[in-house]
């Protein structure tokens, strides 16, 4: 059926001619060998520890918790705060779900630790999926929602 057939060139390749035509399979191969390399499950890295600084947390509110202030921050914590921490602070906001270790603020030993000074660094700063509330709002703003998120435990 079919008549003895052999594999001949049809001209012989010199050493350079041989050597341009696969010039290009060293690289190509190494390429493909860096690229299933990347590819390999690599560990989780670690968020780094959050630190608040001494200094921050030994701040002392200026602004009395009184009838003005605690109207002030209740203003703000519900643009800024409530979606999250909820409208009573109990950590049940409608993002909530979505994010992990809301705190509740309604609970007396979820803040019994925290300096006023650690909560404005906080707020001021953001801490891991919150949000930092930056330079949108003054000091004062600040430490009056300090007073308000202070108020849901003693309700």
């Amino acid at each position: 059926m079919f008549p003895k057939r052999r594999c001949v060139l049809k001209k012989k390749l010199s050493r350079p001619e041989v050597f341009k035509k696969t010039a290009l399979l060293l690289p190509t191969l190494l390429l493909c060998v860096f690229a299933l390399w990347a590819q390999k499950e690599q560990p989780p890295a670690t968020a780094p520890e959050y630190k608040i600084p001494p200094e921050a947390a030994a701040r002392v509110n200026p602004v009395k918790p009184g009838p003005e202030s605690l109207a002030k921050g209740k203003k703000l914590y519900g643009f800024d705060c409530e979606m999250c921490h909820g409208k009573n602070g109990d950590g049940k906001g409608d993002m909530a779900s979505d994010i992990k270790n809301v705190t509740d603020f309604t609970n007396p030993d979820a803040l019994k630790n925290r300096t006023d000074g650690e909560l404005f660094y906080v707020i001021r700063k953001g801490k891991g999926e919150m949000p930092p509330e930056g330079d949108r709002a003054k000091d004062d703003d600040i430490w009056n929602m300090v007073n308000y998120i202070r108020s849901f435990a003693k309700k």
